[in-house]
């Protein structure tokens, strides 16, 4: 009797894409692939299970020549998204204290002013507030940005406010800093993870910015460390 041979074809390398984590690459390969076994059915709660907060994923075959591409692609489109929550900042506006600053300074009462009645007796003058001194401690190196967005509402930075930002001091973790990331300029409490990985944190309890970690591929800079801010009415 005439024997029939049979050669199970190598399938092309598989590529599953979440939204959540990187894409994961595996490669099938005729010692990998073993006959499925009879269970008796699936049984209840097994399999992966729904993430609600990503969207859904598929399974696509590739070949070989082809995986290294679609990976590059794949974290280019993640890194976007994440690109799109970081809420930047308006354009940097020039220095607004130069060496030679004219000075302003304006009568500061010593009394703390509540939403209740004024009391003139207590309202006498404590001394003359210069705002350029008062919010500005090296001019030469100092610069207004304007706010955009609502990512650092919780720590009081407004849209439309005016961020005060010292390019001459070091940041340190836990500073609110502006920086650039892949070319976006954003405001953020600087971070540190416990493996060492520098993270952006937003200040706002909504939950609609999400922490952004820096990775070693990432073009980041901090340009300052924000040491106020102030509006008007």
């Amino acid at each position: 009797m005439e024997h029939g041979s049979s050669q199970q074809a190598a399938n092309p390398p598989t590529v599953s894409e979440h939204n959540s984590s990187e894409p994961t690459f595996s490669e099938d390969s005729e010692n990998a692939r073993k006959p499925n076994k009879a269970h008796g059915g699936a049984r209840q709660g097994a399999g992966r299970k729904p993430d609600p907060m990503t969207e859904p994923s598929t399974v696509v075959r590739l070949p070989l020549s082809a995986v290294a591409p679609v990976r590059d692609f794949v974290t280019a489109l993640k890194r976007k998204r994440q690109l799109n929550a970081l809420d930047p900042v308006g354009d940097i506006l020039q220095s607004v204290a130069p060496e030679q600053a004219s000075r302003l300074a304006l009568p500061l009462f010593s009394s703390k002013v509540s939403a209740g009645l004024p009391s003139p007796a207590d309202n006498h003058v404590d001394k003359r507030l210069d705002t350029n001194e008062y919010l500005v401690e090296r001019p030469g190196s100092t610069f207004f940005v304007t706010i955009q967005g609502r990512s650092m509402i919780d720590v009081g930075l407004m849209p439309g406010d005016k961020a005060v930002v010292d390019r001459s001091r070091v940041a340190a973790i836990g500073d609110i800093v502006m920086a650039m990331l892949d070319g976006e300029f954003t405001i953020k409490t600087l971070s540190r993870k416990k493996d060492g990985t520098l993270r952006l944190l937003p200040a706002n309890s909504s939950g609609e910015y999400p922490a952004i970690d820096i990775s070693p591929e990432a073009s980041f800079e901090i340009w300052g460390v924000v040491t106020g801010s102030f509006r008007k009415f």
